[in-house]
């Protein structure tokens, strides 16, 4: 090539630069905002993302085929002590559950959901020593025929880290049982903050738990340290793209192309609710009537609704009703914010109709 054709080139590249530089300012900016798209309901939406044709699917059922014969190796991976990382393009819900139920059956399966927006990280761990609990005194009774072991603490009672510490115990007299905790996305926006992630560090560290996670973010290493991924975790990493649609994950995500719809506000609530104890259904209940009828407070004080729950028998103490707010917060039921004069107050973040429709399906 000629030297002067490349210098006319490079000429020609640098005078463009400028000139873009220099006529950038003048340019005219656009009135177009984000609130002016014609918005659909999220229902519409989500029937339409639910009807796409899948594509490709032979081929896609040929490479989950391929994983099937990885099975045992991914068992003798976890004997080993090693815990298992899935990674890769597309949801790997079913791939592990299929794993789990075809070569898990001598193990006992606890399964997170870390896709859910909250998670109470402490329940999980109670719910773990239980389990772990009823193994130890079936075993018991079958070597003694006797299950009694006198003294037991409540787990309910027990700190995270004496949870832990009893999760450590080597007292599985079986070097290859275990209890698989299999964590869907353990980067999902209820375990992603590090003091829950140093739990499940922990916990995956545990003599008597073996752990099997998918990650779905490309930034998910950031929230471990050297330590966590070598030492704790013990990773034993698995590209295993498998090309499928994120649609049980997708479920808990607002989506961004979509009007909010306060019908489905409420209904999302209502099934919240619906997983809790009458009780704790009634006190809120009181906490949304009350809001209905003070549109014009900020939110209903502790003290008041304390009262209240105690003059209609929903809570004998305080005590009782601290653990209803607790799940109401964990859930994003109720929220707190500071009232004028200085103390707390309690309030539902839904509009009055969502509210109004809300008592409606729990009712």
């Amino acid at each position: 090539m000629d030297v002067n054709e490349v210098d006319d080139d490079e000429f020609g590249f640098s005078r463009n630069y400028f000139l873009a530089k220099e006529f950038k300012g003048s340019t005219k900016k656009s009135n177009h905002k984000l609130s002016d798209i014609d918005l659909v309901e999220e229902q519409e939406l989500r029937t339409a993302a639910a009807n796409i044709e899948p594509k490709h699917e032979k081929e896609v059922e040929e490479l989950v085929r391929s994983y099937r014969t990885l099975y045992q190796r991914w068992v003798f991976k976890l004997r080993c002590g090693f815990n298992l990382l899935m990674y890769g393009f597309g949801s790997k819900k079913a791939l592990i559950e299929d794993f789990a139920s075809t070569s898990l059956t001598e193990h006992s399966v606890f399964v997170i959901n870390g896709y859910l927006q909250s998670i109470n990280i402490k329940q999980v761990l109670i719910a773990l020593a239980e389990v772990l609990w009823d193994q130890l005194k079936a075993k018991r009774k079958n070597y003694s025929g006797n299950s009694s072991r006198g003294g037991q603490q409540p787990f309910n009672s027990r700190s995270i880290d004496d949870l832990l510490e009893f999760l450590d115990e080597p007292q599985v007299e079986e070097k290859e049982s275990f209890i698989c905790i299999i964590i869907h996305n353990i980067d999902g926006p209820g375990l992603r903050d590090s003091e829950t992630q140093q739990i499940l560090a922990r916990l995956a560290s545990c003599s008597s738990i073996r752990v099997v996670s998918s990650i779905d973010h490309v930034n998910t290493p950031l929230l471990w340290d050297k330590k966590m991924v070598h030492t704790q975790f013990n990773w034993c990493w698995y590209h295993v793209p498998t090309f499928a649609p994120y649609k049980v994950e997708g479920m808990f995500f607002p989506l961004i192309l979509a009007n909010g719809n306060t019908g489905q506000s409420a209904k999302t609530a209502a099934l919240v609710l619906q997983s809790l104890t009458p009780n704790a259904q009634s006190v809120f209940r009181v906490l949304a009537e009350y809001q209905l009828s003070h549109p014009d407070e900020e939110g209903m004080p502790v003290d008041n609704l304390y009262a209240t729950c105690r003059e209609r028998f929903l809570a004998s103490s305080q005590v009782t009703l601290n653990s209803h707010l607790t799940e109401f917060k964990d859930h994003e039921l109720v929220k707190t914010r500071r009232h004028s004069d200085g103390q707390d107050c309690l309030y539902i973040p839904l509009t009055a109709e969502a509210l109004e429709k809300l008592l409606l399906e729990i009712n």
